[in-house]
């Protein structure tokens, strides 16, 4: 149990912040180049190297080098047991990745969003 439980504060520790939830949203279309997550934002490669790390060593995300260039790819089972933890509080229902971007998507938009409700 100490082992699912020092995963999920990992997990949540790399969902905590929301340069890397943003990456997590833009990695949901498809696999992006090191450089291609960067340009968005207005920080150094360096740091963005090292948000991508937290995100690797959550399981959230891995990385592959392509010949010269690295490229990053969701690993969205990832969050399989962050979603059973919740569940068990039976207020959460399993993670939609749907409803996952779209919560994300309003998010970065600074719109008040909740996640939204599966019928």
């Amino acid at each position: 149990m100490a082992c699912m439980s020092e995963q999920l504060d990992i997990t949540f520790q790399a969902l905590a912040d929301p340069t890397r939830r943003a990456i997590l949203s833009m990695l949901l279309e498809d696999d992006m180049a090191v450089t291609d997550v960067a340009e968005p934002f207005e920080m150094s490669l360096t740091a963005i190297s090292k948000h991508l790390g937290i995100l690797s060593r959550a399981g959230l995300i891995s990385q592959e080098r392509r010949g010269r260039v690295k490229w990053c790819k969701l690993e969205p089972d990832a969050l399989r047991d962050a979603s059973i933890w919740m569940q068990s509080f039976g207020q959460f229902e399993a993670v939609n990745l749907d409803a996952f971007e779209k919560f994300l998507a309003a998010e970065l938009s600074g719109g008040d969003a909740a996640l939204p409700n599966e019928d």
